[in-house]
């Protein structure tokens, strides 16, 4: 007779010598998963140290990671622009596998995800490090700093997804961070969590090259890109990054079987314009269909924009406005709770389907994936 999952997830925890973590972990929904004493910034462990999947070697001990477009070159005994990975005697390392600096409960919606799986709970993790610098990010304290410099704990993988099995998440997210610095620890545990029945998801700014993107994209459930504006000058000054990869990344995705979502953080007067949302729409509605979900999210001053407001809700208003007049079926306004823009809407009868008051489902009128009024098709994954 064959393994149950939780019989799996016990064997692979026993073996990687880690059940004391995820046994005693208490009020999960509220608290940090760290339950053992962190790191000290200064101290070193070699379990957070693994080779990199994507790199070149070159000539006089230098690498060249290939993981994200910035593409960088790196002599013996230096780091990546991400500050997670560094060149060893010509052999590339990640710093961060298994090094986990953040670990909540959240809502699925949290991420936000609308049509995946909704009303369920995802265990969301992330290291230290990202590969753009937001000057809007709300996750600063962990995103911009290199992993010696965050209080962290040692989570191999059987570990995190014997803790999500054990508190009910049908879902591993990797979020708060950037998911694409720690590759091949969300890799790994991915491939773990799909043998033992638990799904896996990305919140990620795209920022990633087509192989490491296709090769994940086989272990996971569903991505959720976090779309910066669409202009390269937004990408150059705002984020340090480029624009340019981030749409051949969703391009890409767009011809995977791989569910999508995409969110704008709308900043005032930096990527609100109304020709700027006009195109984006237009570009996502013609690459992406008509069906990818798309939330238009609040800005509150913080890092190192305090200098703006909050962004007006009719901006955000118009914004949705302008998108559902290209086309898209399913387009949200976020970070204003109890907005009728967090509802979703059968795109046939314009009947409320799903009803939201922040991350709380009210009403949900799905019927295996059909409006239980009009029996339309809703695009999403609606079940495990």
């Amino acid at each position: 007779m064959g393994r149950t999952r939780r019989e799996f997830l016990l064997d692979s925890a026993r073996a990687a010598g880690c059940l004391g973590l995820v046994a005693s972990c208490p009020g999960l929904e509220s608290a940090s998963l760290l339950t053992q004493p962190a790191l000290a910034a200064t101290e070193s462990d070699e379990r957070f140290i693994q080779e990199a999947m994507f790199y070149d070697k070159l000539a006089g001990k230098r690498v060249e990671c290939t993981l994200c477009p910035r593409k960088c070159r790196v002599a013996d005994v230096e780091r990546g622009w991400c500050g997670v990975r560094e060149n060893r005697a010509g052999k590339y390392y990640t710093l961060v596998f298994s090094r986990v600096c953040a670990a909540h409960i959240d809502p699925i919606e949290k991420k936000p995800l609308f049509h995946y799986l909704p009303g369920t709970r995802a265990f969301s993790i992330a290291t230290a490090g990202c590969n753009m610098e937001c000057k809007f990010c709300q996750n600063w304290e962990i995103s911009q700093f290199r992993p010696e410099q965050v209080s962290a704990e040692y989570v191999p993988p059987e570990a995190l997804v014997l803790s999500a099995h054990r508190y009910d998440c049908p879902t591993i997210a990797y979020t708060y961070s950037e998911p694409v610095i720690f590759y091949e620890y969300a890799y790994e545990t991915s491939r773990v969590a799909r043998e033992a029945g638990v799904g896996s998801v990305m919140i990620t700014n795209g920022y990633i090259e087509k192989e490491p993107l296709l090769k994940i994209c086989q272990v996971l459930n569903a991505i959720k890109v976090d779309f910066k504006g669409f202009t390269e000058r937004f990408y150059r000054d705002w984020c340090r990054g480029e624009l340019k990869p981030v749409l051949a990344v969703l391009e890409t995705l767009a011809t995977l079987k791989i569910w999508l979502e995409i969110v704008v953080l709308i900043v005032p007067t930096l990527n609100d314009s109304e020709a700027e949302i006009r195109g984006m729409s237009r570009w996502l509605h013609d690459h992406l269909g008509d069906d990818v979900p798309v939330h238009f999210t609040r800005f509150h001053p913080m890092y190192k924009i305090k200098n703006l407001p909050a962004t007006p809700v009719r901006t955000l208003e118009r914004c949705r406005q302008i998108a559902r007049e290209a086309g898209l079926h399913y387009v949200y306004v976020g970070n204003v709770p109890g907005h009728e823009g967090e509802h979703t809407y059968c795109p046939r009868c314009q009947r409320v389907i799903i009803r939201r008051v922040g991350y709380t489902i009210a009403e949900n009128h799905l019927q295996n994936g059909r409006c239980r009024f009009c029996q339309q098709a809703i695009a999403g994954v609606w079940k495990t």
